[in-house]
């Protein structure tokens, strides 16, 4: 999910809510188009495709759409609590930073609703990362985050990597562009509904994104 900073009005700030949603078996779109009705195709720009075609390629298609000067990504599922959202753009206020990514590893963040597997993986990704990449933000493979829109268009040019690996590749590509990142310690609370997309697949793919990227970085 995408909120466009700079349309709608919303305890000051200027906003707009961009829903992509690639065919998801769980009733995502069903739910978004109630949510357009409701309060109209002005706040809630439902944006679909039909299948799954990757996360950069949903990037695009909602930047497309956007028409604000920063973009907030999000989950559409609450496990990114829109409670955080303000703090997120203080965040960008005090620095200036190019982008703000939510942090579950630094400060009072945390993960709740995950098995003990589930955390280890997550765990044994972000310290793996750590120690290879040197990426300079303490949580590499979360999606709540804040950009501004043409860092976003010049990272996603510059990424190749697919699922889990492409939230770590925007970091490391930032890194090597220079610029300038702040982090918001962030509670990511695992969804009620619904099913995890990880598997034993997206494993070694992540596995083999960070190998590349540690080579070629």
């Amino acid at each position: 999910m995408f909120l466009s900073i700079g349309c709608r009005v919303w305890s000051g700030i200027s906003y707009e809510i961009i829903i992509i949603d690639d065919g998801s078996p769980d009733g995502t779109r069903d739910v978004a188009e109630q949510l357009e009705k409701i309060y109209g195709s002005d706040k809630i720009l439902l944006r679909p495709r039909e299948k799954k075609l990757g996360l950069g390629t949903a990037y695009i298609h909602g930047m497309k759409h956007a028409t604000g000067n920063y973009i907030i990504i999000m989950d559409a599922d609450l496990s990114h609590h829109p409670k955080f959202i303000p703090e997120f753009i203080r965040k960008q206020k005090e620095g200036n930073f190019d982008i703000v990514s939510g942090t579950r590893y630094k400060g009072n963040g945390g993960v709740y609703g995950w098995d003990l597997k589930r955390k280890i993986i997550s765990r044994g990704a972000n310290f793996i990362t750590q120690i290879l990449l040197r990426p300079g933000a303490s949580d590499l493979t979360g999606s709540f985050r804040l950009y501004r829109k043409e860092v976003l268009q010049k990272l996603i040019e510059k990424c190749v990597s697919k699922g889990y690996v492409f939230q770590m590749e925007m970091i490391v590509r930032a890194r090597q562009l220079n610029y300038t990142i702040g982090e918001v310690p962030i509670s990511f609370v695992d969804r009620v509904y619904g099913e995890s997309k990880l598997g034993g697949n997206e494993i070694v793919s992540f596995l083999k994104g960070l190998l590349t990227l540690f080579a070629t970085t």
